[in-house]
């Protein structure tokens, strides 16, 4: 009934829905008609391609292995294989120009790495070593015997192939990385090395930020020296208004008052037998007829299921479980939902929790699904499964270990099943953990094998039944936000400068995003949008142009308000990011000033500031000064300087200074910095790849074709 209700409700919709769906099935295909083909290919690396179908099919067929996770998106996905398809064609690229390729010896190598093929007892010698002519053997016999597995074994091929190339690159390019004995020296003295320091200083803080002007031709003289340090991608700016189809508050008091109904008796006419029935409210149903009252009345179908307290919905578990048998509680709010619950029943063991050693054996029909073969037989298994559950039985016997000694379900170390409800396991086990108390040990068969049980806890747990309403907006209410939406599109639309005004006037938020990429997805305010950057990327979208889009729960009107171009940013666009820097800068000018005279003394009078500080211990590894902050060219300057000498004022992170060395402490040298050099040569190495691709890519002509395909 409650299904009928919402399809008489959503006729008007269904008709606009499926008369906008024809439109556009006919415009579409005269558009069509009109434009070019979808290119072949995804993209280009130095001219060749990276094909259009092979994308596509391991972007679909890695979304189905996620299980079409909610919280990643598509582009997540298309943004991972392209960067991982672009890498991959570099390399290609690299293995090609270097000659390097792959034999069968380097494949073979390869194999006796995996544990899994290098440690079956059917590719060993009879030294227990991997043999790789029985392994070709095995291959050579695939081919005849299993044409798929072969085909399966050629992909495993290739992909052992690519990877040992890659390896063999990578190695290629680390052999030329490396740290000298002086490098690895100098990195000693920047860890050992301390300094002491008596120093002024006067905060940038000191100066508030809006008595320093900025100019624009400033801003574009800093671009102009900086420019790799601005490159920009092209980017757009929108601002937006999101209007939620959520039900008002009259439309709540509705759905309240329907679900109160079920409580009340009804009168209804039986066809069958030509007169008038009264079907009970929802208290007096009885136990047996509650699931199809819940069923007929609920847009959530009726659960039988004993829970917990700890399931229930955490700001009514207290009620709800307190509950006398066939007690009410209700109409409440949860997740979305006005819902009624009556209390059916509680027992003290609507949880269970238990542990297990399973003992399978060959002819089990579910023994294929476990992880490693069995190959006992079932009276070897029952023999070894009755020991193992004279031995669990015996006073202080650890049946964790014996889970681990024993079991055949490796997919719990110990045996440990933790809380499960009923119906959760195969019925032998669920009827003996349920039949019987906490502490008990037994042996029941299923189609796994035999079970050895021990029943370690037990939860008291609760059977509802629940009427649940979504709580969701009326027709009138639909139609009443598709007009305002509407009306401020249409205001919007004549007065597309005035956007901010008008969405204030109709009492709506306008909210911005700006820096869109060309292959964003998410816009913060509305989550996965994809539908709107791609028009903001729209060669005929303009600056200024609005476009209204029908998004989940709702509408949203948005407006392009600034192109952002590929290249080296402007001003406005680097204002932001720039002003700060050059803010410090005229800081620094104008502190330094104020450092005057011959000593740390007159330095101090004449920047008048009270004290001389001192900072102790100072390394070059970590220039921190203690209480201010990270001070690189303050610490750098102290090592350079000599002790008890002056120095020029230094412009640092934090503030202007004047310092003086009181002390330099240079560590003794050592027999020899091997330490030192390795820690250089692993970081080296560790950064190698990173860097490596980074370099590549950025030398590379890249072509991408990904915002015309997604």
């Amino acid at each position: 009934m409650a299904i009928l209700e919402k399809i008489r409700k959503r006729t008007f919709f269904l008709i606009l829905t499926i008369g906008l769906a024809l439109f556009a099935f006919v415009v579409s295909g005269l558009f069509d008609k009109n434009m070019g083909q979808m290119p072949t290919s995804i993209g280009k690396v130095n001219g060749e391609e990276i094909p259009m179908n092979t994308f596509r099919t391991q972007v679909e067929n890695t979304l189905n292995n996620m299980g079409r996770n909610q919280n990643i998106g598509t582009m997540y996905v298309v943004n991972m294989l392209w960067q991982q398809a672009v890498q991959g064609k570099i390399l290609d690229q690299q293995f090609e120009k270097l000659g390097i390729t792959i034999g069968k010896d380097q494949i073979f190598a390869a194999l006796a790495q995996s544990p899994a093929i290098a440690q079956d007892p059917q590719f060993q010698n009879a030294n227990g070593i991997f043999d790789p002519n029985k392994f070709a053997q095995f291959v050579a016999n695939l081919k005849t015997s299993n044409p798929e597995g072969f085909r399966q074994w050629q992909m495993q091929e290739d992909q052992l192939a690519e990877s040992a190339k890659r390896q063999m690159y990578l190695s290629l390019v680390r052999a030329g990385l490396g740290a000298t004995a002086s490098e690895g020296e100098a990195y000693y003295h920047q860890e050992a090395d301390k300094v002491d320091i008596k120093y002024v200083t006067i905060p940038y803080t000191s100066i508030a930020d809006s008595v320093i002007k900025i100019s624009d031709k400033e801003i574009q003289n800093y671009i102009d020296e900086h420019k790799k340090e601005y490159k920009q991608e092209n980017g757009r700016n929108i601002q937006f208004v999101y209007i939620k189809e959520e039900a008002s508050d009259t439309d709540k008091q509705e759905i309240k008052d329907m679900i109160n109904r079920v409580n009340t008796p009804q009168i209804r006419y039986n066809s069958s037998t030509q007169a008038n029935d009264t079907i009970v409210g929802f208290a007096l149903v009885s136990k047996e007829d509650i699931a199809d009252f819940v069923n007929t009345n609920s847009d959530i179908a009726f659960d039988s299921l004993y829970i917990s307290k700890e399931k229930l919905s955490g700001a009514f578990a207290d009620p709800l479980y307190n509950l006398n048998i066939n007690e009410i509680y209700g109409p409440y709010e949860d997740n979305g939902y006005y819902k009624l619950s009556r209390m059916l029943g509680k027992i003290s063991n609507a949880e269970v929790r238990a542990s297990h050693i399973l003992i399978s054996f060959k002819e089990a029909p579910n023994a294929s699904a476990l992880s490693k073969e069995v190959t006992r037989t079932k009276e070897e298994a029952r023999a070894k499964a009755e020991n193992i559950l004279a031995e669990a039985r015996k006073s202080g016997a650890d049946f964790e270990q014996l889970a681990r000694d024993n079991s055949d379900d490796t997919s719990t170390a110990n045996g440990d099943l933790n809380f499960f409800s009923r119906g959760q396991m195969v019925k032998p086990f669920n009827d003996y953990v349920f039949s019987n108390k906490v502490g008990d040990i037994g042996l029941v068969e299923t189609d796994f094998g035999f079970h050895i049980i021990k029943i370690t806890d037990s939860k008291e747990g609760v059977q509802l039944a629940t009427i649940a309403r979504q709580i969701e907006p009326s027709e009138k209410t639909r139609n009443d936000i598709f007009v305002k939406v509407s009306n401020f599109e249409s205001k919007a639309f004549e007065n597309p400068t005035k956007f901010g005004e008008i969405a204030q006037k109709e009492s709506l938020l306008v909210l911005p995003a700006d820096n869109l990429g060309e292959m964003s997805e998410d816009i913060i305010g509305l989550g996965n949008n994809r539908s709107i950057v791609q028009w903001a990327f729209k060669k005929d979208t303009k600056v200024g142009d609005i476009e209204r889009f029908n998004v989940k729960d709702g509408y949203v009107v948005a407006q392009l308000t600034k192109k952002i171009e590929k290249g080296t940013a402007s001003v406005a666009d680097a204002r932001a990011l720039v002003t700060p820097i050059l803010i410090k800068q005229e800081k620094a000018k104008r502190l330094m000033a104020q450092l005057k005279g011959n000593t740390i003394d007159q330095i101090a009078s004449s920047a008048k500031q009270e004290n001389i500080r001192l900072a102790e211990g100072l390394t070059q590894k970590s220039p921190m000064i203690l209480g201010v902050g990270l001070e690189p060219k303050v610490v750098g300057t102290a090592f350079a300087l000599s002790a008890n000498k002056l120095s020029k004022p230094i412009e640092g992170e934090n503030g202007v200074y004047v310092i003086v060395v009181t002390k330099k402490e240079i560590a003794p040298a050592l027999p020899n910095y091997g330490s030192y050099t390795n820690t250089l040569r692993t970081m080296k190495m560790n950064r190698a790849t990173t860097d490596l691709f980074s370099a590549l890519e950025e030398s590379a002509k890249i072509e991408d074709y990904r915002n015309l395909a997604y």
